[in-house]
């Protein structure tokens, strides 16, 4: 296992699968863009953490996440910087949560058509930028995202 964005979607979608299929229990956390732009990324990613642990159906003996800050939970934890590469349950939860963001992208694309998140799958590429342009903000978009804001910014100039 190793950093969930240097996989292939579909290496990523097997790799899920065996992951669920073999693992004790599991659970994802997820923070609405409103959650994150009132309380800014990395305040949200640790309440996503939180949400994950505490729907676990399992009490884990220990947490281990990525990155440099340990959400605060019930459980002993060590946050691991580069976890995903290092630990294969970190790099395990991460495959989990990518696969899980771009489903949810997918689902948006459907609701929100010719934004093309099915594609860009969220990031500010090229493409996402053009249609935030052409088509304005959607309530999944986050306010505080520079290209959203300064959007929103030139059009309650106008």
């Amino acid at each position: 296992l190793t950093d969930s964005k240097k996989l292939s979607q579909r290496t990523r979608l097997d790799l899920e699968m065996q992951i669920k299929r073999s693992c004790a229990c599991w659970a994802v956390g997820i923070a609405t863009a409103e959650e994150i732009d009132r309380l800014n990324v990395l305040q949200a990613t640790l309440l996503s953490m939180r949400r994950a642990v505490n729907g676990l159906t399992i009490p884990p003996d220990r947490v281990l996440v990525d990155g440099n800050h340990l959400p605060e939970i019930d459980y002993p934890g060590e946050a691991i910087i580069q976890g995903d590469l290092h630990e294969p349950v970190v790099s395990a939860a991460s495959i989990i949560a990518k696969v899980t963001r771009d489903s949810m992208m997918q689902v948006y694309a459907v609701e929100y058509p010719g934004y093309g998140f099915e594609r860009h799958v969220g990031y500010g590429t090229k493409l996402h930028l053009q249609s935030l342009s052409e088509l304005g903000v959607t309530p999944i978009h986050r306010k505080t995202f520079a290209p959203v804001n300064q959007l929103e910014q030139t059009q309650i100039e106008f």
